[in-house]
């Protein structure tokens, strides 16, 4: 009987522990109606919690009106199935953006972080999690960056859904974002983080990592029909350059479908923008990246993958692997190093690129505008590249003038459509590279084409073995 009764008691205690862990938004003052604002109920939970020693911020099934949400170490915010976060449009809600406090090489959206609708800086153990909503349509998603170093502080405020700055130890998971403003996740000069199970229907990028280490995106969807899906990045955001290194991406969809059809389930293909969808390295680039892994992911009417360094930094150890795309925008694969150099002036160094694998790769009705792209720049080659194992479809239907005098990336904005025109070989073109395999590569035309299949321009040590062509 006495053990029964201690039996009890332990359970009471931990069920009471853990009652007192879980912090109801709604015991704090919000009305998830829709109409009240509900951000600083939110945030005094958060603050309640955190003083607590941490615990889980719930969110109930309710329409809970926004501005910033200011997320503490310790904290886990969960949005229960039936809850919807909604971005308010009155600005004077979300916080103001912080100092910076030096030249800006990167666009405000990737400066600043504290106006976002859910934002944390320098916390640890940051969880957002649960089935339920994150509605950025309140959010501004307009760039106001010009050319060179920017100037004129951060687009707007409420411009990202979540935004989360030198952080340790984060995890999103299984949330929905629709319209998430310019960036939906950013996460920068992080460490240690999970992005898993996250659906993604945006109007601007999807998910941006920058200048982080050993983050994981996994099991995640991300809809982005005007801008990039998941993208790497390592931008000056820290005043210095920071690599962005150990990532996995792995199990992962991108498309380019009118934003809101993928929620909707009607998945309307957009027309073709500068780019949509796609998973990419870059363009800000100063730190570089290192010991990268993408596999087992799907492009649909999507862009293709992009590798891009052209900030000084290196690219290197990049292993891709077992990739479906199909309706391809532009490219299937593209792998460049440039000399846009946006960064400071007193910085020589050259973009570099080496030992980058892809293999197992089909790609079925991509783009004439151009095949596999492996361009570094004169002088200074793009080093051991392998492709093996893919087979990819094209569309053709191009003539060979109007592929004349292809230029050279040099300062450019690495973007093939918008500043390089049509590829002159409707396949693989290749130049300034130095080490290059390439192994049982198929290649289909959908429609006649009369440029070459394959050009080499300043490559060495080339090897290849059963490329077949039409």
């Amino acid at each position: 009987m006495i053990r029964k009764l201690l039996s009890l008691l332990v359970i009471l205690t931990v069920a009471s522990g853990y009652a007192q862990s879980v912090f109801n938004v709604r015991d704090f003052g919000a009305k998830g109606d829709g109409k009240a604002l509900d951000s600083p109920a939110i945030n005094k939970a958060i603050e309640t919690c955190a003083k607590k020693g941490g615990g889980t911020v719930m969110l109930p099934a309710g329409q809970y009106l926004s501005g910033s949400i200011r997320m503490k170490s310790n904290i886990e915010l969960r949005l229960e199935t039936g809850a919807t976060i909604i971005a308010t449009s009155d600005h004077s809600a979300y916080d103001p953006s912080e100092f910076f406090g030096g030249p800006e090489y990167q666009d405000g959206g990737h400066t600043y972080f504290h106006n976002s609708l859910i934002w944390a800086d320098g916390e640890q153990n940051v969880s957002i999690t649960g089935r339920g909503i994150i509605d950025g349509s309140g959010l501004t998603k307009q760039d106001t960056e010009t050319a060179g170093q920017v100037h004129g502080g951060s687009i707007g405020m409420g411009d990202k859904a979540i935004a989360l700055k030198l952080c340790r130890n984060i995890l999103i998971r299984d949330v929905t974002i629709t319209r998430g403003g310019h960036f939906a996740i950013i996460i920068t000069g992080c460490e240690l983080g999970t992005i898993d199970n996250v659906l993604i229907d945006t109007n601007r990028d999807g998910i941006d990592i920058d200048c982080c280490k050993m983050i994981t995106v996994s099991n995640t969807k991300v809809n982005t029909p005007s801008d990039d899906g998941i993208v790497l990045k390592s931008s000056y955001a820290l005043k210095r350059p920071v690599p962005c290194e150990h990532i996995l991406i792995n199990n992962c969809t991108v498309t380019g479908f009118k934003c809101g059809t993928l929620l909707d389930g009607t998945c309307v293909p957009e027309k073709v923008n500068w780019v949509c969808g796609r998973i990419k390295l870059g363009t800000e680039s100063n730190g570089g990246y290192r010991n990268i892994a993408i596999t087992n992911c799907s492009f649909l009417w999507s862009s293709g993958l992009a590798l891009e360094e052209v900030d000084q930094g290196m690219m290197e150890n990049i292993v891709v692997s077992n990739l479906t795309m199909d309706h391809v925008h532009h490219y299937p694969i593209y792998i460049t190093t440039g000399c846009r150099n946006r960064g400071p002036k007193e910085n020589t160094a050259v973009s570099s690129a080496r030992d980058i694998q892809i293999m197992n790769v089909i790609a079925n009705d991509c783009d004439s505008l151009s095949g596999i792209q492996i361009t570094g720049m004169p002088g200074h080659p793009i080093q051991n590249v392998s492709l093996s194992n893919i087979h990819l479809r094209y569309r053709g239907g191009m003539k060979r003038e109007v592929a004349k005098d292809y230029p050279e990336l040099g300062t450019k904005y690495p973007e093939i459509a918008k500043f390089l025109g049509t590829c002159p070989a409707y396949g693989l073109f290749a130049r300034h590279v130095d080490g290059l395999q390439l192994r049982d590569i198929t290649m289909e035309l959908m429609a006649p084409d009369s440029r070459p299949a394959i050009l080499y321009d300043d490559v060495q040590n080339l090897k290849v073995e059963n490329v077949i062509t039409p």
